[in-house]
């Protein structure tokens, strides 16, 4: 749907006089008044009577204009204490009658009562009351409102928040600020998200639709009480969701507010105790009137191109970028609750056990060993969280774009549901039968190519990289294994010995003799920059190493590596890195480990598991976290050859792998991923979001590399990028002031400088280009070095 052009009457005001004269029979003086689309003179006749006279825009329909008429005669009847124009006749009768244009075009011409009342905009300060009176006003007009319904009222309007998702969609390049258009985008996405699909909830009726401070008018009711006591201007009148007119209203009366949330909630009030709101229309407020602001900062930036000599189309342009970029950083669930508050409805709260942080941090060190960690300076405490949100006890909101075994999004319904639904039918092990056992192992192996056949199910990405040693050992007979520097593989004995990330770190005790350690393969920090042949080199160290320890009479058995390295620094793998290395262990007698815990099921965009990027088909492939969305469990994938050397007369069972909610679940994420189109959703949002950080390396000295694949991206900082000396503590600054900003991201890498993004994967276009417009602050802020 495009934004309408305007076809605004050319009327000079003597042309105003003659018709107020013959076709009304009012004989006076005209005054020009301010208007989107049609032409308004104030008219006041030689006895000091005075008129509106009302010149419809040539593309105005009779059918709309008379349902504008009939809508002010029934609120006249249904209301009278409205004050509100009325439709006066003309000297032939009707109550709409037609003049030609200066243009020779033919408009309707209507002559409407006068209102008395001072225009909201020009009554100051803008009290508690006084607002609290405006959402009465819109309450009651909406009540005066139920029971008249007209077919002129049923219209495509592009001021209908029904149509906003679409106009503000469809012009967002229109806006040349990139981080205005990132807060519009924002909250865009929301919109879609959360308020189209509950449209069909809310209530349908006629509504007036343009509460502005325009067409408020407020008399003094005494005493100077102040109050708003009429409306004027039903020209986007239209067949709509009742709850709309008051977003509209709340949104114009927050604008220029030092706190709009708390103005619009006195809106809020005033509007719930004449015509009480649902709970859904409740919940869906605040989105609703943000919406609305988008609509008016996105058509405002259409005009300005198309029409920037009306100025009364673009008065509100500044008050609502403000209100939008404060907005922005509120809270949704803090301004609902205060919405909520107002109207005396208790608030939803977000906490389940009432402790305050402190309590939390005190408990966790009595009964906690000192090795568990915690984010931020500032610990947060997560009560809730939606999607590609999380939520703190306040109710703030946070953009999470680094959970990535929340995969299809925190509490997906889908995975939820289908997680209660079976924990409440059975939940047993895998000694018993059960469809869902064989559905989902038939349904995740057919995910591999051959001869990847064979699935162990356990609980998490340790158990399984742990089984996958059991596993090379067990058809190789070695047990030496060659890993990559700066891998970290799990929290077993068995792992924490073959992770260069731990044995390295605080705390470690170094490589056994068993554990052959090969070069990162990073064209960034390492010795090989060329694109073309950086892998084969890489993987030369791979056969060094077996070489090595083939000297020191000892024999290699498995290679394990990540197809893409999370903790090493979101680390891409340069082409051919892996088909070279799987040759050399292969030649040698090994088998070749693909450890995809963090980053398989989608996440690089073009492929389902990262090991298709290298174009190779492993010989063991782990699985863990994203393949329950947050449930614990995990697999390892191999061949039936080397289940069948694993197959040595002892049992292997887990107690809870593969358990019935466990295979409920991981079926709903493999629905979900494939039915919302995840994999593209990754490849597209991906590709933006690396596009626009790549951007601001023009921007910021301090940022040295950006790399990743789909929605697993690092941003490596440094202090300079002759030396790439890394920025450790720039590094921690930026994740403290993204939080402070509402989007949670972390570092990585041993030398703690890379930002790691690894978002689930419903992460729209808008979020991504609102973390981008956030760190752009960010690094500004803590850094201030420009490139």
């Amino acid at each position: 749907m495009a934004i309408a052009a305007i076809q605004n009457p050319q009327f000079a005001p003597t042309q105003a006089v003659k018709l107020a004269r013959e076709l009304f029979g009012v004989i006076g003086s005209v005054q020009q008044l301010p208007s989107e689309r049609d032409q308004n003179f104030l008219v006041e006749g030689e006895s000091g009577e005075r008129f509106v006279l009302k010149i419809a825009s040539a593309s105005d329909s009779r059918e709309v204009l008379d349902a504008q008429n009939g809508a002010m005669e029934h609120v006249a009847r249904r209301a009278p204490s409205i004050r509100c124009p009325r439709p006066c006749p003309a000297l032939s009768g009707d109550h709409l009658t037609t003049a030609s244009g200066p243009q020779g075009q033919d408009h309707f011409v209507r002559m409407l009562t006068y209102v008395p009342g001072t225009p909201l905009v020009r009554v100051g300060p803008h009290t508690p009351r006084l607002l609290h009176s405006l959402g009465r006003l819109l309450g009651r007009l909406d009540g005066a409102f139920q029971g008249f319904s007209h077919p002129g009222a049923r219209r495509d309007l592009y001021w209908d928040l029904q149509r906003a998702g679409v106009i503000v969609g469809g012009h967002l390049e229109h806006i040349e600020d990139g981080q205005r258009r990132a807060i519009v985008e924002q909250f865009h996405s929301r919109f879609e998200a959360d308020v189209v699909p509950a449209l069909p909830e809310l209530r349908a009726s006629v509504i007036h639709n343009d509460g502005n401070d325009y067409n408020a008018l407020v008399d003094d009711g005494g005493a100077g009480v102040r109050s708003v006591v009429g409306i004027v201007d039903f020209g986007d009148m239209v067949e709509s969701r009742t709850v709309f007119e008051l977003a509209v209203g709340a949104a114009y009366a927050l604008l220029d507010k030092p706190d709009p949330v708390a103005a619009a909630a006195h809106v809020v009030r005033g509007y719930h105790e004449s015509f009480p709101l649902t709970e859904v229309e409740q919940e869906l407020l605040f989105e609703l009137i943000c919406m609305r602001l988008c609509l008016s900062v996105t058509v405002s930036a259409y005009r300005k191109k198309h029409d920037a000599s009306n100025e009364y189309l673009l008065i509100s342009e500044k008050p609502a970028w403000d209100a939008l970029e404060k907005l922005a950083r509120t809270p949704r669930r803090q301004a609902r609750d205060e919405f909520r508050s107002s109207c005396r409805m208790p608030a939803m709260s977000m906490s389940t056990t009432g402790l305050s942080v402190p309590e939390i941090l005190q408990a966790r060190d009595r009964h906690f060993g000192r090795g568990l960690s915690v984010h931020y300076e500032q610990p947060l405490k997560v009560v809730r969280g939606s999607m590609q949100y999380l939520y703190d006890e306040t109710g703030r909101e946070y953009l999470d774009a680094v959970n990535n075994v929340c995969h299809v999004g925190h509490c997906h319904p889908r995975v939820v549901h289908a997680a209660q639904e079976q924990i409440a039918l059975l939940n047993t092990n895998t000694r018993y039968l059960y469809d869902s056992l064989v559905q989902y192992v038939e349904r995740l192996c057919g995910a591999f190519p051959e001869p990847l056949s064979v699935c162990y199910l356990v609980c998490s990405g340790s158990e399984a990289n742990d089984l996958a040693l059991r596993l090379a050992r067990a058809h190789t007979n070695r047990t030496d294994v060659v890993v990559v520097d700066g891998a970290y593989h799990g929290n077993t004995s068995a792992l924490v010995e073959i992770s260069p990330y731990k044995y390295k770190g605080p705390g470690g005790a170094g490589a056994p003799p068993h554990v052959h350690e090969v070069i990162m393969p990073d064209r960034y920090r390492g010795p090989y920059k060329d694109e073309d042949g950086a892998g084969e080199a890489f993987a030369q160290h791979v056969q060094d190493a077996i070489g090595q320890a083939h000297g020191a009479g000892r024999a290699v058995g498995a290679f394990l590596c990540e197809p893409l390295m999370g903790p090493a620094g979101q680390i891409v793998l340069p082409k051919n890195y892996l088909k070279a290395a799987y040759a050399h262990v292969r030649e040698a007698g090994g088998v070749c480990v693909a450890d995809e815990v963090q980053v398989g099921f989608g996440r690089v965009g073009t492929h389902f598991w990262a090991f298709e990027t290298q174009e190779v088909v492993p010989d063991i492939v782990t699985l863990g976290k994203p393949i329950g969305n947050g449930h614990p469990m995990a697999a390892v994938i191999t061949t039936p050859e080397i289940a069948a050397s694993f197959d040595t007369g002892m049992e292997y069972f887990n107690t809870f792998g593969g358990n019935p909610v466990s295979c409920a679940v991981g079926l709903a994420v493999l629905d979900v991923i494939e039915e919302d189109g995840l994999q593209a959703n990754a490849l597209a949002v991906g590709g933006r979001l690396k596009s626009r950080l790549a951007a601001l390396m023009a921007q910021h000295a301090a940022i040295g590399d950006v790399r990743g694949l789909g929605l697993f991206l690092g941003v490596e900082l440094v202090v300079d990028r002759e030396t790439q000396e890394p920025a450790a503590d720039l590094a921690a600054r930026v994740i403290e002031g993204m939080k402070d900003r509402g989007v949670l991201i972390g570092t990585d890498g041993p030398l703690c400088n890379v930002l790691k993004i690894k978002p689930p994967m419903v992460f729209s276009e808008a979020n991504a280009d609102f973390l981008v417009a956030m760190l752009d602050q960010v690094l500004a802020e803590v850094s201030g070095a420009r490139a």
